[in-house]
């Protein structure tokens, strides 16, 4: 699978400036020491900081011309709330990424992809997530809405490619069950390849084979792929071996 987005670039990256600005108002007035279900150790206030020194390290290192930082304000200062290190970090890093076309070179941590764009959607995605994570914690139910499709798709496309394929890679995983799982999220087909020796994935036609299935609608799909929904919220067919293994490289990749 190649380093090309699904969306535009202009629309992750105003995605990007909309999920983080619902991120600091979903937080306010919260208890910032309130525990995040959806990601273990976590909690609200820890996931805001933790958003905020995302994007200072990302700003950090694309203004260095590749020296990836090993340092950077990681938290708020004294008479700082978590909610305006967030927003300050946003404006800051949507300021940088929109004076550059997509196309231009940038140091990032994923070979297939060195530019701007990388930085536009990988933001966005982590951004959702998150943001769902501290609505849901709030809220105390399941929230989050449904999210654009085609904002969907890319993420689901990017988790395949970046996490599942890359990042188990170089975490050198090895498999119990080997073959195909497709992943489908409405009008799309992915496939999810699982062999002995590591994991490859790509956009799929509709009818390529496969051992197993797994399906949702794209919102459901993204979220499920993060480990956002329960494994039985998506619809399983074929091999359930092969579909269980796909959900436990997914929490392995993402952790």
């Amino acid at each position: 699978m190649t380093g090309r987005a699904l969306a535009d670039h202009g629309r992750l990256l105003e995605v990007l400036a909309a999920e983080g600005e619902l991120l600091a108002s979903a937080s306010e007035g919260a208890d910032p020491d309130l525990a995040v279900p959806t990601a273990e150790g976590m909690t609200v206030g820890g996931t805001v900081r933790h958003v905020g020194s995302v994007y200072r390290m990302v700003e950090a290192w694309v203004r260095s011309g590749g020296d990836r930082p090993t340092r950077w304000q990681r938290a708020p200062e004294d008479d700082q709330s978590v909610q305006d290190y967030l927003r300050a970090a946003l404006r800051a890093i949507v300021a940088e990424l929109s004076a550059h076309d997509p196309a231009e070179g940038c140091p990032t941590w994923w070979p297939l992809d060195q530019t701007y764009g990388f930085w536009c959607r990988r933001l966005a995605h982590e951004t959702t997530v998150h943001r769902i994570d501290v609505q849901q914690a709030v809220a105390g139910i399941a929230v989050g809405g449904r999210l654009d499709e085609e904002i969907a798709f890319d993420g689901i496309d990017e988790i395949l490619s970046l996490w599942f394929t890359h990042r188990l890679g170089v975490l050198g995983v090895t498999n119990s069950w080997t073959g195909d799982v497709a992943v489908v999220a409405g009008r799309r087909r992915w496939i999810a390849r699982i062999t002995a020796t590591g994991t490859a994935s790509w956009r799929a036609q509709r009818d390529e084979p496969a051992d197993a299935t797994i399906s949702s609608d794209p919102t459901g799909m993204f979220l499920w792929l993060w480990g956002r929904r329960p494994i039985l919220t998506a619809t399983p067919d074929g091999d359930q071996a092969g579909i269980g293994q796909l959900w436990h490289l997914m929490r392995l990749a993402t952790r």
